[in-house]
């Protein structure tokens, strides 16, 4: 589940020339499996609410409530299943962290893993319901990411000691590279570390090259797809840390592809625009 203001991937808000991220903001909610759905419905600015503790766009809510963040969904699914996504998803950090760090060199973009250990409930339609780990991130720029970037790959890892290991690695439009490495405990304290060798995945289901960090000598491997898009994907992959043997989730974005106006002619219909809120 993602909240935007600035909807990055809305083909709406690029065609807008992005002037107006409060007019293009949006409350991404995707399901994997039997009754998965997506929805991704770019809304004007009149959906928008903020305050200190609390996000609402158009149906959709989240807010922190006593260290928890609730989140009320109440979404309607794109093509080609369309339908209504409603429920609650609750996620209670262990810690959150201190951790901002720059993703080029002139900080244009940010990123914020406040809580990479947490605990998460699901109660959606369509089935969705459990409770397991989980993890509560935020992104901050001040251009569009394919102005600055031509790819990237992103994993997090939990870890037997209770905390979380990531992984962010890109190829910036002039050539240089991002290549960073956070192990942070379940308390929030949060060390950089030098990551281990970058190695390759087997490419996606539409050609994306991929590849996340591993011990030399090791293989990693995805074990689940769960999306599988023109310009990205995220998956379930299996990795090895330090000698251990860890799964997390692994998302790869090629933003070449993204750069496409067909690609962005193709998200149209799966991304409807919604102006108006009463």
């Amino acid at each position: 589940m993602i909240g935007f203001i600035g909807s990055v991937f809305s083909p709406w808000y690029a065609w807008s020339g992005r002037r107006d991220p409060a007019n293009h903001c949006c409350i991404n909610v995707v399901t994997y499996g039997p009754g998965g759905r997506f929805t991704m419905t770019d809304r004007g600015r009149g959906a928008l609410r903020q305050s200190r503790d609390a996000l609402q766009i158009g149906p959709s809510r989240m807010a922190w409530q006593n260290g928890t963040l609730v989140i009320d969904v109440n979404e309607i699914s794109g093509l080609p299943i369309i339908s209504r996504v409603q429920g609650q998803i609750r996620l209670t950090p262990s810690a959150v962290t201190e951790v901002e760090a720059m993703l080029t060199p002139d900080a244009r973009h940010i990123w914020r893993p406040f809580a990479p250990s947490a605990r998460i409930e699901v109660d959606l339609s369509q089935g969705h319901r459990w409770s397991g780990h989980g993890y509560f991130d935020a992104n901050f720029g001040q251009a569009a990411l394919e102005a600055d970037f031509q790819r990237w790959t992103w994993g997090r890892y939990p870890r037997a000691h209770g905390g979380t290991t990531c992984f962010y690695d890109g190829i910036r439009r002039d050539g240089s590279t991002l290549a960073l490495g956070l192990d942070v405990a379940a308390d929030g304290t949060a060390v950089q570390i030098a990551p281990p060798p970058l190695t390759p995945l087997a490419r996606t289901g539409w050609r994306i090259a991929r590849e996340t960090r591993c011990d030399a000598g090791a293989s990693p491997r995805q074990t689940k797809a769960l999306l599988d898009a023109p310009f990205y994907s995220r998956s379930l992959v299996q990795t090895r840390i330090n000698g251990e043997v860890v799964t997390g989730v692994h998302e790869a974005l090629d933003l070449g592809r993204f750069r496409s106006p067909v690609v962005k002619a193709m998200l149209a219909f799966r991304v409807p625009r919604r102006a108006g809120w009463p």
